[in-house]
């Protein structure tokens, strides 16, 4: 219901009320109703459904078919390793995801205890959760608001309305009606639940509680919004699904085919099981979650938090990240940037103050000094803040004083207030009056209006229409550069008239809540690695573009007005080339989000407000800020950045993109393998043999998915921000993969069946020789591999030490299943140096292909790569 849009009479006579309150039977009638004033957040998920999640894949499910197949037939060894793959694996995630869960309601926690309530006239404390509409509220400075209110009297009213809106300036409040049309961060007669009053006191009627409140909403779209796969679960959940077909396909044809050449049933179903283990790459699952992990683990040291293990490799896949301008791009603190006395303009630095005028003489900028001097005391000295709370205005005026070395506590001693006449939004300014002086700071055009006389390097001298046009004019400059501008003058307190008339306009201040200065660069690396970065905010569109120049981002401004006026087609087209959204509400940031994500772009969503968790949770990757952030926007985010600087975005960006790239290198490697492994074993069984029986093909897998591929999944990146991102469509199994599973597999399989063949000599049955043979060749011919598949996607070859060491243990697996005991449970032999030899020609024969392959695949990726986007000078993306 548009309560802005009603007169105070309509409201009441709407609620049944009155500015004296309910009764109290009343108000318990109308509690009974409509129930407690409280936000009811999303559970969170129990330990079983955590653990049992970790099973959802069709990956785990084909291999969960092939142990219960290999347990039928009797093969239990067989039948347990897998099993003890699928349970390691389902432990690994689920003790990640357990770790990161956060069950907390943090919604509930935003309600204030207690709250000031009128009922019947009298006015007494009572619980928030209590409250009913038609209920009268008292608020004064730090309150929080407890339920959305119409406001019925005020004085002097601001409210930082920062996480709802995204406002970072507090908005003045009035008893006024307002329009139908007016945005929600332009609405000055209501007050909304979860704001803080930071200056003035209020009378306001409640109209909304509980779910019902703009809060409450927003707590029903993060219930609404389902969670998404991210591309790599979408991938190997078509992976599995397509193993699977293939399995059965493999197996429907292979049984009859066996059993019409004469092969007994028992070696039917032992050759279609391994080719079951052989088409399966059983360690994948769990390859994936220790990779994911160990980046969560990198990704921490890097102060970004990951709450989901996919949520990693989705954030190096994403081509767009949508951002808050405040405390996100922003410092999220007001501060004093500029400063103007007659008649100079002084840039004020994180590091001091510049004075950007030359032409002035050294006599001259001592004078400035001074005017700057008491310009910076009467915004300390005319103000109710302190360093720690207040109005954040007048907390930056402080500071600005203090950074340029006034003892402000010394200076209030010496001149203690006697009187003052307080700040009001139809007054727009503020008097206190000293015992020798008096100070006026407001809206510069009204302190001008009242002044007679401006501050010069000669003194006070009368301020004529040319002297009033240049402030007027600095003024517009100011505001041109998203600045909030306030004017400063005094006079002494035996000058004729009252405290605010017959002024000295000593100067301007120019405020702004700044940029970050690292993330201009920040941002210039993102265009780099061809990601857009879109700014969305509830400031106006002014201060929105202003903010987006300085950090980099180039573009025109698009309104929540404006995008409410657009239907979804429209709305489509204006996102992919709008990249600053201004005056913007929970609902535009939605609407904002599926719009690129139907146009097929993959979006991260950067945040810290209550306003932000909508769309953080319906984005691909929901990115929290961990210091500025509401807990609500942290408990529906992916990942928390614990130093909310946007660095860590980018790091986190590479982060991601480097775990895809090995994530690529360890899929193509053990695809690779499953390929040659099941076209060896469908082809030998044509003829009769049936090689690499199961429990070898288990070994294998487990010696190179194991600490091998553990270790590749830990390889150093190379110039993963110098690439286009991934397009999603293609898949993890994109083209080079392709080409290299087929060019790895064909060689390895030509190799392993000549040596088959020729160790086999003619033998109408497999020998434990050739068995052994065969074997210890694909062991050997995939530990070559790891290097090549490496190299193919720029790694340095020998630049992972523990690759290294996870090959040579690997190895001295393989040796203690051929010369110790251990042979006879894998039905092997030990051989001799001649046999060993003819392994190493072997693998001087494959070796030479396998890197053409390599080098193919390597070409065609630089090939895809070389579509850099243009950039500006100043590192903005060109579009």
């Amino acid at each position: 219901m548009d309560w802005h849009t009603r007169s105070l009479e309509a409201v009441y006579e709407e609620l049944d009320t009155s500015p004296e309150g309910l009764g109290r039977s009343e108000a318990d009638v109308r509690r009974d109703a409509v129930g407690p004033n409280e936000i009811t957040g999303e559970e969170g998920r129990s330990l079983h459904r955590i653990f049992l999640a970790q099973f959802s894949s069709a990956l785990i499910g084909v291999l969960f078919v092939a142990a219960v197949l290999s347990f039928a037939i009797g093969h239990v060894v067989d039948a347990v390793l897998i099993g003890s793959i699928l349970l390691l694996n389902g432990v690994f995630g689920f003790v990640q995801e357990y770790r990161a869960e956060r069950s907390l309601d943090a919604l509930r926690e935003m309600a204030t205890p207690s709250v000031t309530v009128r009922r019947e006239g009298v006015e007494h404390d009572a619980d928030a959760v209590d409250l009913v509409p038609g209920d009268v509220v008292v608020l004064g400075q730090g309150d929080v608001v407890p339920a959305d209110c119409r406001i019925l009297e005020e004085q002097n009213v601001e409210v930082d309305e920062a996480a709802l809106t995204g406002e970072s300036v507090p908005v003045e409040k009035a008893v006024a009606v307002m329009d139908s049309g007016t945005p929600l961060a332009e609405r000055q007669n209501m007050l909304y639940k979860g704001t803080n009053v930071t200056r003035g006191h209020a009378v306001a009627v409640v109209v909304t509680t509980g779910m019902e409140t703009e809060m409450g909403k927003i707590a029903t779209a993060l219930v609404s919004v389902e969670d998404r796969q991210t591309p790599l679960q979408r991938n190997l959940d078509q992976l599995g699904r397509r193993l699977g077909l293939g399995v059965v396909a493999l197996s429907a044809l292979v049984v009859p085919l066996l059993l019409f050449s004469g092969r007994g049933l028992l070696q039917a179903g032992l050759t279609a099981v391994s080719l079951a283990v052989a088409a399966v790459p059983e360690g994948l699952p769990a390859v994936v979650t220790l990779t994911l992990a160990l980046g969560v683990r990198k990704m921490a040291d890097e102060n970004a938090l990951v709450r989901t293990l996919p949520a990693v490799e989705a954030l190096g896949s994403v081509d767009v990240v949508c951002t808050d301008k405040t405390g996100t791009l922003t410092e999220g603190e007001m501060r004093v940037r500029t400063a103007w006395v007659y008649d100079e303009v002084i840039d004020v630095g994180g590091t001091g103050f510049e004075q950007t005028a030359t032409n002035s003489s050294e006599t001259d900028e001592l004078v400035v000094s001074d005017r700057l001097e008491h310009l910076f005391e009467i915004g300390a000295l005319c103000n109710d803040a302190t360093p720690e709370s207040g109005d954040p205005t007048e907390r930056a005026l402080l500071n600005a004083a203090v950074d340029y070395g006034i003892d402000v506590e010394e200076r209030r001693s010496a001149r203690p207030r006697r009187d003052e006449v307080p700040f009001s939004s139809e007054r727009k300014r503020m008097a206190t009056v000293h015992e020798d002086i008096v100070f006026v700071k407001g809206a510069p055009m009204v302190v001008i209006d009242r002044s007679t006389r401006v501050l010069t390097a000669d003194g006070p001298r009368p301020l004529d229409e040319e002297t009033r046009a240049t402030i007027e004019a600095q003024v517009a400059d100011f505001a041109g550069d998203a600045l909030r501008v306030l004017g400063f003058a005094f006079k002494d307190s035996g000058d004729a008239g009252g405290p605010e008339e017959n002024l000295v306009f000593v100067g301007l201040q120019g405020l702004l809540d700044p940029p970050r200065a690292e993330v201009r660069d920040a941002i210039a690396d993102t265009h780099r690695a061809g990601i857009d970065v879109k700014m969305i905010t509830g400031d106006n569109a002014v201060t929105a573009r202003a903010i987006a120049e300085q950090v980099g981002i180039e573009s025109d401004v698009l309104t929540g007005q404006e995008i409410e006026a657009l239907d979804e087609e429209t709305l489509r087209e204006r996102v992919a080339d709008i990249d600053v959204f201004a005056r913007a509400e929970p609902s535009h940031k939605v609407r904002i989000l599926t719009a690129l994500q139907e146009s097929g772009y993959a979006v991260a969503m950067t945040g810290d407000g209550v306003n932000d968790a909508p769309a953080l949770k319906n984005a691909d990757v929901g990115i929290a800020m961990g210091i500025r952030g509401t807990d609500v926007a942290k408990q529906a985010s992916d990942i928390v950045l614990l130093d909310d600087n946007y660095t860590s975005i980018r790091s986190a960006i590479r982060r991601g993109r480097t775990i895809f790239d090995n994530i690529w290198k360890f899929v193509a490697y053990l695809l690779s393998a499953n390929a040659a492994e099941v076209a060896v074993v469908f082809v030998a069984s044509l003829f009769g043999y049936l090689i690499l029986p199961a429990v070898q093909l288990l070994w294998v897998n487990l010696l190179t998915d194991g600490l091998p591929a553990l270790a590749l999944g830990a390889d150093p990146g190379g110039d993963v921000m110098d690439r286009q991102p991934r397009e999603e469509a293609t898949g993890i199994i994109d083209r080079g993969m392709l080409g290299f599973i087929v060019g790895a597999g064909l060689i390895a399989t030509a190799l392993l069946l000549g040596l088959m063949f020729y160790t086999l000599g003619g033998a109408p049955e497999v020998t434990p020789y050739a068995l052994t043979m065969v074997f210890t060749g694909l062991v050997v011919f995939e530990f070559a591999k790891l290097f090549v598949v490496r190299w193919t996607r720029g790694t340095p070859v020998l630049s992972n030490q523990w690759l290294l060491a996870a090959v040579l243990g690997s190895l001295s697996l393989q040796l203690a299943v051929l010369y110790t005991p251990l042979n006879r449970y894998f039905g092997t032999v030990p051989l001799d140096v001649a046999d060993w030899g003819l392994l190493g020609v072997v693998f001087l024969i494959g070796l030479p292909a396998l890197v053409l392959v390599g080098w193919a695949v390597r070409r065609a990726n630089d090939n895809v790569n070389a579509g850099i986007p243009s950039l500006s000078e100043d590192g903005t993306q060109i579009r």
